[in-house]
């Protein structure tokens, strides 16, 4: 049973993904007390993404802390601005932009990753977005992308279900950033084949965020599960 004298936690997952992917955090959070929300991302464009995480999380009643995993980084960032009830914020392999950055900026200074190679674009208009086709990891090298770390046999499942993310988001500039006023913490994923470790260390560091690394994959809180409960525990302890 949720305590209510605890934050809120909401999970903002990223591209080529859906909430489904949390569900061994949500597990251990759930079972320490925590109320999780982990609603869906729409992958349209990150104003309008982020309008829509926004409007979530203004709707809780008392503190939350968002939790955002690589794009869901991104959004959380600019959803979180003017939102009162934000006291933290989490951020796992995750964009953590400033105003005028878009995720392919900010990391246009560090080593090209797998996904570069990988990402393959829809011959069609990405559906409620603003134009430009949708984005799609190439099955083939799903898993050496995005999960290695985890079998192989659910990976296959994850490159099946995956979500696309519309092109367009991944240019679009944001235009707020809510860690200049909220307490950030950020765990690194060492062996990301996604979004440079070089380029978040960096993105890290610029918001003085409480860092710490763990040996996983794009997604290792799919992997290691108890690992990345405990760090956002530690953050949600903090707030």
């Amino acid at each position: 049973m949720s305590d209510p004298t605890k934050p809120t936690v909401v999970l903002v997952h990223g591209a080529f993904a859906d909430a489904s992917g949390f569900s061994g955090v949500i597990r251990e959070l759930t079972v320490a007390g925590y109320r999780v929300v982990a609603p869906p991302n729409p992958l349209r464009g990150l104003a309008h993404d982020a309008a829509a995480v926004g409007a979530v999380t203004s709707a809780i009643d008392g503190p939350v802390v968002l939790v955002g995993h690589s794009y869901g980084g991104a959004v959380i960032t600019q959803a979180s601005a003017g939102l009162d009830n934000v006291v933290g914020l989490v951020y796992l392999a995750a964009f953590s932009l400033d105003e005028g950055e878009s995720c392919g900026s900010v990391q246009a200074p560090f080593p090209a990753t797998l996904l570069a190679d990988s990402v393959r674009p829809t011959p069609y208009d990405a559906p409620g977005a603003v134009g430009g086709p949708d984005l799609y990891v190439d099955r083939e090298h799903f898993r050496e992308t995005f999960c290695a770390d985890v079998p192989v046999d659910l990976a296959r499942v994850l490159g099946a279900t995956q979500r696309p993310l519309a092109a367009v988001a991944f240019s679009e500039n944001a235009t707020a950033a809510g860690w200049r006023t909220v307490p950030c913490w950020y765990l690194v994923s060492r062996h990301d084949n996604a979004v440079a470790p070089e380029a978040q260390r960096f993105m890290a560091q610029r918001m003085a965020a409480t860092t710490e690394e763990i040996d996983g994959s794009h997604i290792a809180f799919v992997a290691r599960p108890v690992r990345t409960a405990e760090f956002i525990k530690a953050a949600l302890a903090k707030v």
